[in-house]
């Protein structure tokens, strides 16, 4: 009887084990690590069980639902997407990003934007190949990430696309925090990397992106996107590449307001970062990109007669910055190597409220002056509160809108020339003087400001020193 009771027991332990596994696998079809643990769980107290014979032949204080969760760290090899990179796994890709959009919570963040719940497509440390772009759905959605693997494009993939896009199907704001995180992207010279169109709070961590044609990462219209900590190159090298002349694309392509760069390198392309939006912070970038010499830039300011961009603590490699009609435009704390220099360009002759302070330049001695105009399109005729002071140079020419200067003579005209440390022709907007004479008391006066030369004048011939301060950089007050 004893071994009759026994093998009850082992066949309703048997029984509750099936039940719940059975369970499990029809709620999902996927194999993770969190169903592994269920499995566990299971096997565990199905032994409890049949040791202390408390099975059916127990009644029960309390009852242990059969609930499962589904999760929402989707991952993409359960969908079939193949992490070796030998087969197409687009379609596969698609379904898991189809179905993280499909199940969000009671919640939104922006009206409009469904909440997905902090919904993850995980790549598990794959290499997927894909023949078009990973095109988030005409749903919009946010608080979602795509992380953990590379993505690289296959050979028919569309030139004009990229490999992931935030791209709402209207103007409206569809996407809101959306994560893209430790990621390799390569374009394989088909297109550009990551596009982000009208979206808010988005992020991009910890990713790198190569073999671009377009751009890296684009950002058009939406708000407040964060690129931090990533590397982006067409060519991968470490400087000094032979194709360095060929170099095309953009890094970093942002096209509109209130975004931020923080300690991300671009180690290759035509231009490092193209800037045409406003109220936008560049925080150290490293840019040895296409050379200056070759017809590089590093970070190029496009945003004319509204500029707002702060650039700061950052490091510019053989390449450095071009600003067009800049108006507050603010350049302070960097490193500037190899003859990398600042260039303001005039389209309509603007700048004002520009900033180019504190900063390090170093040069090979051939005369490469540190910041540089650029008027063959017009002269400028409108500046105002433009500043350049306080920067250390070696190996280059220092320019400023700041200068002071001395000069010893023994008669009644004294003449400092300051033309060649200020930046503007002509435009001394602020004199201060002292001539420093010996017993003579003589009567003096400023005679003369023109092409940047100080000239002042004494009604007798005496033995002085002629000690000037000048400033271009003035605010005319009404």
């Amino acid at each position: 009887m004893a071994r009759i009771d026994m093998l009850v027991k082992l066949f309703m332990g048997f029984v509750y084990v099936n039940v719940i596994l059975g369970y499990v696998e029809s709620s999902y079809s996927g194999v993770t690590k969190y169903h592994d643990a269920i499995r566990r769980m299971a096997l565990v107290k199905a032994a409890h069980i049949i040791r202390n014979g408390d099975g059916a032949s127990q009644p029960q204080s309390y009852s242990t639902p059969l609930v499962v969760s589904r999760s929402r760290v989707l991952h993409v090899t359960d969908y079939g997407a193949d992490p070796t990179g030998r087969l197409d796994s687009t379609e596969a890709l698609e379904q898991a990003i189809s179905d993280a959009f499909g199940s969000p919570v009671d919640a939104h963040l922006m009206e409009g934007i469904a909440d997905l719940g902090g919904t993850e497509i995980h790549l598990d440390g794959g290499t997927y190949k894909i023949s078009r772009p990973l095109r988030l759905p005409k749903t919009s959605g946010g608080n979602f990430m795509i992380h953990g693997g590379s993505l690289h494009a296959s050979n028919n993939f569309p030139t004009d696309r990229h490999l992931i896009e935030l791209w709402p199907s209207s103007a409206s704001l569809s996407y809101e925090y959306i994560t893209l995180k430790d990621l390799m992207i390569n374009s394989n010279f088909r297109g550009g990397g990551i596009s982000i169109i009208n979206s808010l709070r988005t992020i991009i961590d910890n990713c790198y992106i190569s073999h671009f044609t377009t751009n890296g990462i684009l950002i058009q219209d939406g708000h407040e996107t964060y690129i931090r900590n990533s590397f982006i190159g067409q060519h991968i090298n470490i400087g000094g590449d032979h194709r360095e002349k060929d170099f095309s694309g953009i890094g970093i392509n942002i096209m509109g307001n209130d975004n931020a760069v923080t300690d991300v390198v671009i180690f290759s392309a035509s231009i490092g970062v193209m800037v045409s939006g406003q109220a936008n912070v560049l925080t150290g970038v490293h840019c040895y990109n296409k050379a200056t010499a070759l017809g590089g830039t590093g970070i190029y300011v496009k945003a004319p007669g509204l500029t707002q961009t702060r650039i700061m603590n950052c490091y510019f490699d053989f390449t450095g910055i071009v600003a067009e009609d800049p108006v507050q435009l603010h350049i302070t704390g960097s490193f500037f190597l190899g003859n990398a220099f600042v260039l303001i360009k005039s389209l309509a002759g603007v700048v004002c409220g520009v900033n180019i302070v504190d900063n390090m330049f170093s040069g090979d001695y051939t005369g490469v002056e540190i910041v540089q105009l650029e008027q063959s399109n017009v002269p400028f005729t409108n500046i105002d509160q433009v500043i350049v002071d306080r920067n250390n140079v070696r190996g280059m020419v220092l320019k400023s809108t700041v200068a002071r200067g001395l000069v010893w003579s023994n008669g009644t005209t004294w003449t400092v020339d300051f033309s060649r440390v200020l930046l503007f022709p002509n435009l001394i907007k602020n004199v201060q003087y002292t001539l420093h004479a010996g017993a003579t008391f003589p009567n003096h006066m400023l005679r003369n400001i023109s092409k940047n030369c100080v000239t002042v004048e004494s009604n007798v011939p005496v033995s002085a020193t002629l000690h000037v301060s000048v400033d271009q950089s003035m605010v005319g007050y009404i």
